[in-house]
This record gives structure tokens, C-alpha cells and sequence, in this order.
């Protein structure tokens, strides 16, 4: 039977997504790219945003479209956030648990043809997945996390995801040297509130770090993504003592201004936040620390966006992911007062967007005339392209096969990628 499998949303659901592709294929089916006619559509959904379940929405009936005789999977957020949800086209109903369970489900479905919903429930334990390739990239994301208990005022997740939860280090590290065996030589640690790892354990974020560093054949280690407030001390000793980990950091930032942040229910204010970006530029100067920032918050006033873009440039962010805020039912914003029209929020989405261009291409800019590792992931048409450890994106006008490390000059930066040529002899900057 030919599968077709639809990914949403964060690294996390591709991670997901890549097991139940694992375990598929060892079930014997096969997989189909997802535009094409199949027995079995899977669409892994997202719900972080209207926009989310727009999309989620899209993909399950296009895929019924296509095939109307197949069995259609929807799975995660969205299908939790919305319990209730009931469509014709959905065959088998998942949230965030049981996923790996995908081909008992697709047996108990095609032996009885009934429709199949896989309780929610509570989520007291780590669900193991183990990986072992990852098909059409160069880089492996490992997941260690899932589950937030931050529980801020514009965001489901909390809701949909459970507690946190840890992957067993034993398991983690196993499962990191596996994928270093079998080629991989950068790995992407990817959770739901990452550095939130081992406080269910009796260990913690940086005790992994530290002994994943040490993976004979690792080059590389990256950092999905990481709160401001997890930057601890034990963490920051292994960003100074290990060069292992990439020279680039996701912190959510959310909104440049105090009040936002109070009403939102983030834990810092704009000191703290700066005070640890501080902290980790004095152990590395060169470091692309890029975040997320909601515009349009209930309250935010004019004056406020104005705060938001001036602390952006001030703390030289290599890149925004502006997001205008959604409502999400069932999160206390949608009930604050002074909610900001539609048309507002884009237009302070395309102003912050334009910030962040300038300083993305201001931040790439630095490193014009340096050489660099770049990791290559494709090669096309002679052009050769990958990231460096910051995570730029730099291509060269060789054809280089994939995974291959090379060093290369910067020549020219723009505000998607630089251009380069290789330098085989030259010492690296990172």
C-alpha cells in the first residue's frame, strides 16, 4: 500500500513524522510523495496559529480529493485542540499520543472499515521513538522533549501537548550515536520546550549537552530552540567549553516591550532577557542568536511596537520570526480587553518583518571576506548549497556532494543566503 504523508508545524512533527515513515516501511508500505495518489494519507497537524488550522484543514481535504477511496489519517495538534472536530473525509482520529502506534491502527482500520478515535487522555510518559536515518537530509533532528508547562497567555500548546516529558538520556544518547553512525555529523536537539529537558528525570539540559558533545564522529550540534531563562549557568559552560555545539541559538523573545510581556505571562522582563544574551556574547561574539516575536497582543499599543522594534535592533537579533498574534480558544488572551484589529496586526507584521531583513543582511554582512565551515546539503545545477554553524545559508558555484563539510569564503551577502567560493587551505572563523 502506497502512504502519503503531510507535515505541519514545528520540528517536532517532522521528527514524528519521520519515525511513523520508518515504521511504516518496515510494516512493508510504501512511501508516496504526498501530492499523489495514495491508499493512506497521513497529515500530521498544527494548531499554533488560525493560520495552522487553516492549513491543517486544506491538506485533509486535498488529500481526500485526490484519492476519496483512502484511508485518511489526521494526527496531533489541531485533531487535539479540537476535540470535538468531527469530518467525513477523517478515517482515524490521533492527538499526541499513540502516534507510533500508526500501524496497529491502520490494521484494526482496514480489518473492520470503522472509523477510529484514539482517546486523548493524559500524557504521564515519554513516548520513545527511536530513529536510525532520516530520509532526504543532511542533518538529523533528535527529539528529547515534549510537553510545556509554561502555560502563556496567547498559547494552546500547554493544552495540547501535556506536561513536560524527557526521552531517557541512556535512550538519547543511543539513539544520537546511531544516526552519527549511519552518516549524520550534524544533529538537531528538537523538543516542545527543549531545555525544559530532565526536570521529570534526574538530570537536566546541560547534563545531555555534556555528554553529547562527546559522540565520536559528531561535528555538529544544534540547538533547536531554547527560553531565555534555560541559558543557566551549566548550560553556558558547555556553550564556552565545547565547539561541538553550533554557533546559533533560537531565544523567543515574544514582544519587546515589559507591559506586553507581563500581560503575555512570559518569565523575564527586557533586562533579564538582555543580561543573558549579554552573558552568552561574552562566550561567543560571533553568535547568530535569532527569536520569535508576537505583534498585535491584546493592548499593544502603537508606542509599544515601537518599543518592540527599537529593543530588536538594539540586541542585534540575526533574525525575527514575526508572528501576528492568533487567538487560540481557550488561552486567557482571547479574553483580554483592547484587542488589536486584523488590519493593524499585518501591517505591524510587515513593518517588524522589514526590520528583521535589515538585520539578518547586517548580521550576515560581518562575515564578508571570512572563511567559514559550511555543512553542503544539496548540489544542483552547479550550485552547491548548506549552512555554516551560525546558520548561514551559503551557496558556491561547485557541485559538492551532500554532506560534506567544506571551507569557504563569504563574497557577497544578501538577506536570504551569501554567496562563496571554496577555500581549501584557509583556517576557519567558525
Amino acid at each position: 500500500m502506497r502512504v502519503g504523508i503531510c507535515t505541519l508545524g514545528c520540528k517536532v512533527n517532522t521528527y514524528e513524522s519521520e519515525y511513523i515513515v520508518e515504521t511504516l516501511e518496515k510494516a512493508g508500505y510504501a512511501i508516496a510523495p504526498f501530492d499523489s495518489v495514495c491508499d493512506v494519507y497521513i497529515i500530521n497537524t498544527c494548531t499554533v496559529t488560525n493560520t495552522s488550522d487553516a492549513k491543517s484543514r486544506k491538506m485533509i481535504h486535498q488529500a481526500k480529493r485526490r484519492n476519496p477511496k483512502a484511508c485518511l489519517v489526521a494526527m496531533g495538534c489541531f485533531v487535539e485542540a479540537n476535540g470535538n472536530y468531527r469530518d467525513e473525509a477523517i478515517d482515524i482520529y490521533i492527538g499526541n499520543k499513540n502516534k507510533s502506534a500508526i500501524v496497529s491502527l491502520l490494521d484494526e482500520y482496514f480489518t473492520k472499515k470503522e472509523e477510529i478515535h484514539v482517546p486523548f487522555g493524559p500524557k504521564e510518559k515519554f513516548e520513545d521513538m527511536f530513529l536510525t536515518h532520516f530520509e532526504g537530509r543532511c542533518r538529523a533532528f533528535l527529539k528529547i522533549q515534549d510537553g510545556c508547562e509554561n502555560f502563556c497567555n496567547y498559547c494552546i500548546i500547554p493544552y495540547v501537548r501535556g506536561k513536560c516529558r524527557s526521552k531517557d538520556p541512556k535512550m538519547a544518547l543511543k539513539e544520537a550515536r546511531k544516526l552519527v553512525e549511519n552518516g549524520y555529523q550534524e544533529l538537531v536537539l528538537t523538543g516542545i520546550h527543549t531545555g525544559h529537558y530532565g526536570v521529570d528525570l534526574e538530570t537536566s539540559f546541560a547534563d545531555l549537552l555534556k555528554e553529547m558533545v562527546q559522540i565520536k564522529g559528531l561535528k555538529r550540534l544544534r540547538i533547536s530552540s531554547v527560553e531565555a531563562t534555560e541559558m543557566t549557568g551549566e548550560v553556558l559552560e558547555v556553550l564556552r567549553d565545547s565547539k561541538i555545539i553550533a554557533n546559533h541559538l533560537h531565544i523567543p523573545l515574544q514582544a519587546g516591550s515589559d507591559p506586553v510581556l507581563k500581560a503575555m505571562g512570559r518569565k523575564y522582563d527586557l533586562k533579564e532577557y538582555e543580561e543573558i544574551i549579554k552573558k552568552i556574547r561574552e562566550i561567543r561574539p560571533d553568535i547568530s542568536i535569532t527569536t520569535d516575536i508576537i505583534v498585535g497582543f491584546p493592548g499593544e499599543t502603537e508606542e509599544m511596537f515601537l518599543e518592540t522594534c527599537a529593543y530588536a535592533k538594539k540586541i542585534s537579533f540575526a533574525k525575527i520570526h514575526v508572528f501576528p498574534y492568533s487567538e487560540r480558544k481557550g488561552t486567557k488572551a482571547v479574553e483580554f480587553p483592547n484587542q488589536v484589529d486584523p488590519l493593524t496586526k499585518k501591517d505591524r507584521a510587515r513593518r517588524l518583518t522589514a526590520v528583521s531583513r535589515e538585520l539578518e543582511l547586517a548580521y550576515a554582512q560581518k562575515f564578508q571576506g571570512k572563511t567559514l565551515e559550511v555543512l553542503i546539503e544539496t548540489s544542483k545545477d552547479g550550485i552547491s548549497t548548506g549552512h555554516t554553524s551560525n546558520y548561514l545559508k551559503v551557496k558556491v558555484k561547485e557541485e559538492i556532494k551532500p554532506n560534506t563539510f567544506v571551507k569557504v569564503e563569504i563574497k557577497e551577502c544578501f538577506n536570504s543566503y551569501c554567496m562563496g567560493v571554496v577555500k581549501e587551505e584557509e583556517a576557519c572563523l567558525l
